[in-house]
């Protein structure tokens, strides 16, 4: 198979402005290192304050890159999590059963993972929330009771 060009961005949001920048370019520098990767052209952006931030800081990078094989592409896509790619060459691309097949099993696979993550998760939550029940029950109920919408009282009638 052809290797695959791509043109990606990639995002960073955080703070201060200047590990911002410097997060980027490591995270650049690390999807260059990786197997099957070469970076072809890259172009980083100066960091902005994010949009209804006071100190939350947004930059992009513009990479061109080359994959050695779909596979790599597709490990890619679930590692660094681009915010836009686009495949600019080959025009067309063919897959023989088992490399679908393959790639279908892994990205499964990498959800049953990501699943296992988030019940993980939703279980020490769980157990957190049962332990501040019994030791603090006024916090308890302040982090977990939803704010009060203010809701304005219904209009009276008109008298005629």
């Amino acid at each position: 198979m052809e290797k695959i060009q791509v043109s990606m961005i990639l995002e960073i949001l955080g703070r201060p402005k200047d590990h911002v920048k410097e997060a980027l370019n490591t995270l650049v520098v690390k999807l260059g290192a990786e197997k099957g990767v070469n970076i072809l052209n890259k172009n980083y952006n100066e960091p902005k304050l994010a949009e209804g931030a006071k100190d939350l800081f947004t930059t992009f990078a513009e990479v061109e890159a080359e994959f050695e094989t779909i596979d790599t592409y597709f490990m890619i896509l679930f590692a660094y999590l681009p915010s836009h790619i686009e495949i600019i060459h080959p025009e067309k691309l063919a897959f023989m059963n088992f490399e679908f097949n393959e790639l279908g099993n892994k990205i499964t696979a990498r959800m049953h993972d990501y699943d296992a993550i988030t019940k993980k998760t939703i279980a020490e939550r769980d157990f957190v929330l049962q332990k501040l029940q019994e030791a603090a029950p006024d916090i308890h109920k302040q982090i977990t009771t939803p704010p009060e919408t203010k809701q304005e009282p219904p209009k009276k009638p008109k008298k005629k």
